[in-house]
C-alpha cells in the first residue's frame, strides 16, 4: 500500500478505509439466508462490531496522520479523548441515560418516549462531534449507551420502522458524492482498485480466520462475506479529504471502487457457498490423512454421532451419558473441542461436511447420527454424505424453518424437527390442556401433525382429515368451566374436629374438597373420616355456582 500511495501517513489512513466491511449488508443478507446463527455468520457478526469498535480510535488517528510528521503528544492526546469517549459511553449507559428514559416511560406517553430517544442521539451526536468525531460517528455511540439500557429493546422497535429510510437516504447520498464524468474517464483504475480490494479483503481475512484454526472452507466463506467496502469508511474518507490526507481524484476513486464493492456483495455472497465448498475440497485432507486430525479414530461401535456441540448437542450428550448409550461429538469450533476434550468429552474436531470426517467416527457401525448445526447447506450434505456412508443408520436432523422439512427428508433423514414447528406444537398442546381438553386426544393430534411432516399446520391439503379424527363421531366440546378455590378453616370454625362426612359439603352446595394443606403438607383425596383443625386450607373444586355456594356456606356456618 505505501509502494501504491506514495506516503506512510496515506497508506495508513488507506488501510483504515479498507479494512471496514458493511455491517448494514451483510447482517441483511445473512438474515435473509438464515444465517446469523451459522458457524460463519457468528465470525462474520463478531469481526463487523470489533470493527464498529475500533472506528472511534480510527478517527481520532486521522487528526494525528493529517500533520506532517507523527508527533507523540498528538498521538498521546488522542489516545486520551478516546479514553474519554469510551468512560463518557459507560457512565451514560450506566447511569444518566436509564435514569432519563425511566422518566419517559413514567409518563406513559410513547410520542414522549420517542422523542426523548432521538434527543438523545442527536445530542451525543453533537457532544461526540465536539471531540474531533463526525456526526455519524457520535450516532454509533448514542446506539451504544441505548443498548446498555433496560428500555433498549423497545427503543429498538420504535426506532425500526426508520431504519430502513435512513439507509436508503445513505446510500442514495453516497451515490450524490460521486462523479459520473470522473467514473467513466476513469472506468479501468476505478475496477483495478475495485478488484485489488475484493482479492486483498479475501486473501487476509482468510488468512485471520485460518490463524485461529477454524477450518478453509468456513475462512474463505468469512472473507468472501467481509470483502466489501463498509458504511463507516465513507465517513473515514470525507474527513480524510478534509484533513488532506486524500486528494480529490483519489477520493473520487475510492468513492467508485467503493460503491461496486458494495454492489457486488450480494452476488458474492450468494456465491460463497459453492466457491468455500470447491476450494475447501481441493485443500481438504484425503481419507488417510483425516485421522492425524482427529488424533484417533473413534474406538466405538452402536453409538450415536452427534455433530455439533451447541446446546442442544451439549444436552444431548449429558443425557447419553447419563443412561450410558456410546456416542462421540464432531465438533468445528477448536476451541470448544480443547476445553471439552480435558474433561473427558468424547469430542473430536472436524467438519462433517468433509469426506471422510464422518468415516473416521464409525458411521458404519453407529446406530444414530443428531445434526445439530445452524447452517441449512452444510445439513444436507452431511445427511446425503451418512446415508451414502451407513443406508442404515437412523438420521436425525434439528433445522429452523418448516421450509427445509422435505428437502431434508428427501435428502435421507428419518426425523426432522423443526423448531418454528415445534414451538408451536407445544403452545397449543398447552393451550388446549388449560382447557382441560382430553390428554390422549391432544397427544394424538400432535402426533398426527409430526407424522406428517406439519403439513396439517403448515396449510397443505391432507385429503380432508381432521386434527382429531375423534371430531366426526362425537362434538369436541371443551369440559364446562371447572375452578378451584381456597378456603382456611379459622380457630371459631364450627368444622373444628369434624370429619369431611360429617361436613357432607358436597351433598350441600354442590362443590368437592379435593385436598387439604396442613402444616405445610399437601394432603390430595382426604377420605372421609378426616377430621379438620385450625389452620387446614381446603382445596374446593366445581363450577362457578357450586364454589359460591359453597364459600357462602362456609361464611355463614362460621358466624
Amino acid at each position: 500500500m505505501y509502494s501504491f500511495i506514495g506516503s506512510w501517513n496515506s497508506a495508513v489512513f488507506w488501510g483504515f478505509l479498507v479494512a471496514l466491511s458493511s455491517t448494514a449488508i451483510v447482517l441483511k443478507i445473512l438474515s435473509d439466508k438464515a444465517e446469523v446463527d451459522s458457524f460463519h455468520g457468528r465470525i462474520m457478526v463478531g469481526m463487523l462490531i470489533f470493527q464498529d469498535i475500533c472506528l472511534i480510535p480510527m478517527m481520532f488517528m486521522i487528526s494525528v496522520l493529517s500533520g506532517e510528521k507523527l508527533v507523540l503528544s498528538e498521538l498521546f492526546l488522542s489516545f486520551l479523548k478516546a479514553l474519554f469517549i469510551v468512560v463518557l459511553v459507560f457512565i451514560s449507559g450506566r447511569l444518566v441515560v436509564p435514569r432519563l428514559l425511566f422518566y419517559a416511560v413514567a409518563t406513559k406517553s410513547r410520542e414522549l418516549f420517542i422523542i426523548t430517544i432521538i434527543l438523545l442521539c442527536l445530542s451525543i451526536a453533537i457532544i461526540t462531534s465536539k471531540f474531533g468525531l463526525s456526526l455519524a460517528i457520535g450516532a454509533f455511540l448514542a446506539g451504544l449507551i441505548l443498548s446498555e439500557s433496560e428500555y433498549a429493546h423497545q427503543a429498538l422497535a420504535e426506532i425500526l420502522p426508520l431504519k430502513e429510510l435512513f439507509l436508503g437516504l445513505f446510500f442514495v447520498s453516497v451515490g450524490m458524492l460521486m462523479d459520473i464524468s470522473y467514473a467513466s474517464s476513469n472506468l479501468i483504475s476505478i475496477l483495478t482498485l475495485f478488484l485489488m480490494i475484493i482479492v486483498v479483503k479475501v486473501f487476509i481475512t482468510t488468512i485471520v480466520i485460518l490463524l485461529q484454526k477454524y477450518p478453509l472452507k468456513t475462512a474463505i466463506y468469512v472473507g468472501l462475506g467481509l470483502a466489501q467496502i463498509g458504511e463507516f469508511s465513507f465517513v473515514m474518507a470525507g474527513v480524510g479529504k478534509f484533513s488532506n490526507l486524500m486528494p480529490t481524484d483519489e477520493y473520487q476513486l475510492f468513492l467508485s471502487a467503493s460503491v461496486l464493492s458494495m454492489l457486488s456483495a450480494p452476488f458474492i455472497l450468494m456465491s460463497a457457498p459453492f466457491i468455500s465448498e470447491r476450494i475447501g475440497n481441493m485443500f481438504s485432507p484425503k481419507e488417510e490423512d483425516i485421522s492425524s486430525i482427529t488424533k484417533k479414530k473413534a474406538d466405538i461401535k452402536n453409538h450415536v454421532i452427534i455433530v455439533g456441540y451447541g446446546l442442544i448437542g451439549s444436552t444431548l450428550a449429558k443425557v447419553l451419558k447419563e443412561v450410558n448409550i456410546p456416542y462421540v461429538v464432531v465438533e468445528l469450533n477448536i476451541k470448544t473441542v480443547q476445553s471439552m476434550k480435558n474433561r473427558g468429552e468424547p469430542i473430536y474436531y472436524g467438519d462433517a461436511t468433509t469426506p471422510g470426517i464422518l468415516h473416521e467416527m464409525n458411521i458404519q457401525e453407529a446406530e444414530v447420527l443428531v445434526v445439530a448445526i445452524n447452517a441449512p447447506a452444510a445439513l444436507r450434505k452431511i445427511v446425503e454424505l451418512a446415508k451414502k456412508e451407513n443406508p442404515d443408520l437412523h438420521i436425525i436432523v434439528r433445522t429452523r424453518y418448516i421450509m427445509e422439512v422435505e428437502e431434508l427428508k428427501a435428502a435421507g433423514a428419518d426425523e426432522v424437527i423443526a423448531e418454528e414447528f415445534e414451538a408451536s406444537i407445544e403452545i397449543f398442546a398447552k393451550t388446549l390442556n388449560y382447557y382441560q381438553f382430553p390428554y390422549n386426544l391432544i397427544i394424538d393430534m400432535v402426533n398426527r401433525i409430526r407424522s406428517d411432516s406439519y403439513r396439517a399446520l403448515r396449510g397443505v391439503d391432507v385429503g380432508g382429515k381432521h386434527l382429531f379424527e375423534s371430531c366426526t363421531t362425537f362434538p369436541c366440546e371443551i369440559m364446562p368451566e371447572i375452578h378451584v378455590q381456597t378456603y382456611i378453616i379459622g380457630e371459631d370454625s364450627p368444622y373444628l374436629g369434624k370429619s369431611l362426612k360429617e361436613m357432607d359439603l358436597r351433598a350441600e352446595t354442590g362443590a368437592t374438597i379435593i385436598a387439604v394443606r396442613r402444616d405445610g403438607r399437601l394432603m390430595p383425596n382426604p377420605g372421609a373420616d378426616f377430621r379438620l383443625v385450625a389452620g387446614d386450607v381446603l382445596f374446593l373444586t366445581g363450577d362457578r355456582e357450586a364454589i359460591r355456594r359453597a364459600i357462602a356456606h362456609l361464611e355463614h356456618h362460621n358466624t
